[in-house]
């Protein structure tokens, strides 16, 4: 059965700009459509969210249960028992989806790709060998193995957040991933939260601020003071 089409916002002017967001395990493409107003973008903001729905696969951790998943979970040693080759096949699935908005007029430099727990995980591996820089990487609740085979794109902004009290990828392993980002150069900014695996309210708001930010998006009221000073 093939995998169904992304689910996607569209902005309320022609959009300039695109975000595509990769959902959790076991999750799928609505999982993050409901979240946006509480971006608090402004309302001319022009940007399409671009959800897509990873593919029914089984996954060992789970008693090779079949579910929406973008790699196998073979362990619960999430640093050292990486399914690689799963990795590359989702990271070729987001290079497509990366390919559908160039071809529909957005430039590579005003496209953002965000994701959450395993979802972050293909988000950073696809932006970070990309052959080029995108406006930005959005990484939620994550974690990131196999760094060492980064080296592009270092001023790419990338935005890492983590729950203090995550049980399903731990804090620890949110906060590898930065610090090793950073000793390879990367551009990361850094938010953690008094949360478990999930997002919250104020992080939400934080995630608006930085795409407002990568995107240099202005309200109308931003723009009107701009033009007058």
């Amino acid at each position: 059965m093939s995998n169904p089409s992304p689910v996607i916002i569209e902005p309320n002017r022609p959009a300039n700009a695109s975000v595509i967001w990769l959902h959790g395990l076991g999750a799928d493409g609505y999982d993050f459509a409901e979240v946006l107003p509480s971006l608090n973008l402004p309302d001319d903001h022009g940007v399409r969210f671009v959800f897509p729905h990873a593919p029914i696969q089984p996954v060992t951790i789970n008693g090779g249960m079949t579910m929406r998943s973008w790699f196998d979970i073979r362990s619960m040693d999430l640093v050292n028992d990486v399914d690689s080759a799963g990795i590359r096949v989702s990271c070729h699935q987001v290079y497509k989806l990366i390919a559908q908005q160039r071809d529909s007029g957005i430039a590579e430099q005003r496209i953002v790709l965000a994701g959450f727990s395993q979802g972050g995980l293909i988000a950073l591996h696809a932006g970070l060998s990309y052959d080029h820089a995108l406006a930005g990487v959005m990484a939620l609740s994550t974690w990131c193995p196999l760094v060492e085979q980064f080296y592009l794109h270092r001023q790419m902004p990338i935005f890492i957040a983590h729950g203090q009290q995550d049980p399903v990828i731990p804090f620890a392993l949110g906060a590898q991933a930065r610090d090793d980002l950073i000793a390879k150069g990367y551009n990361v900014a850094w938010q953690d939260y008094p949360m478990h695996h999930q997002v919250c309210v104020a992080e939400l708001t934080a995630i608006g601020q930085w795409l407002s930010q990568v995107l240099a998006l202005r309200s109308e009221e931003d723009s009107t003071n701009s033009e007058e000073a």
